[in-house]
């Protein structure tokens, strides 16, 4: 075996390892959203501190997920986009905990400055990442779908009840895309295990 074939069946298995990595992560991300539209739509709506619990717990997780993101990735990829959306969702998380002291409205504008930001570096790392694996269009319709709903959000966030309605919405928007995301790289895991 010559090392351009060998060097073939390491990139074959290294890309087949990291669409494995982030399905798992994709479903995790959906089951989270899922398990978040539910709470925020039934406890939410009649416990204050389970609200402000919910709302400080959306962007917290976002950190979780893009570090778990970062790891599944080969260790030369360029990770800013990650990075970059990391520190977006710690200040996004403050900003949040800080804002619930003044009322929902304020939270949702921070909700929605968030969603934008996140959406632009969704965008960003989905056309990257397309170079490498195929699946990658979900995430990218996602991520401009994103830099629009944020828009809305803050529009609506004067009402409470229809700026958690758009928060809902986004998140629920967000949870299918994973899922497209997710149910795509199984394609890619498959045509990786064919290949090698």
């Amino acid at each position: 075996m010559n090392s351009t074939d060998q060097s073939s069946i390491h990139t074959t298995t290294e890309a087949g390892n990291i669409a494995k990595a982030l399905r798992s992560l994709y479903f995790t991300r959906v089951a989270f959203s899922v398990l978040w539209i539910i709470l925020v739509g039934t406890v939410a709506r009649t416990n204050t501190s389970a609200a402000a619990v919910l709302f400080i717990l959306y962007p917290a997780w976002d950190v979780i997920a893009t570090f778990l993101d970062i790891r599944a990735n080969a260790a030369t990829a360029v990770k800013t986009p990650q990075y970059v959306n990391a520190v977006i969702s710690i200040l996004t998380t403050i900003a949040v905990i800080i804002a619930l002291q003044t009322g929902i409205p304020e939270t949702l504008m921070v909700f929605g400055v968030w969603a934008s930001l996140t959406g632009l570096m969704q965008l960003v790392l989905g056309l990257r990442r397309r170079k490498l694996m195929e699946g990658q269009w979900p995430m990218i319709i996602s991520g401009a779908q994103s830099m629009l709903a944020g828009g809305f959000i803050i529009a609506t966030a004067h009402t409470a009840k229809e700026g958690i309605v758009s928060l809902i919405g986004y998140s629920a928007f967000g949870a299918f895309y994973f899922l497209l995301a997710a149910v795509r790289l199984s394609k890619t895991i498959k045509n990786e295990s064919v290949a090698a």
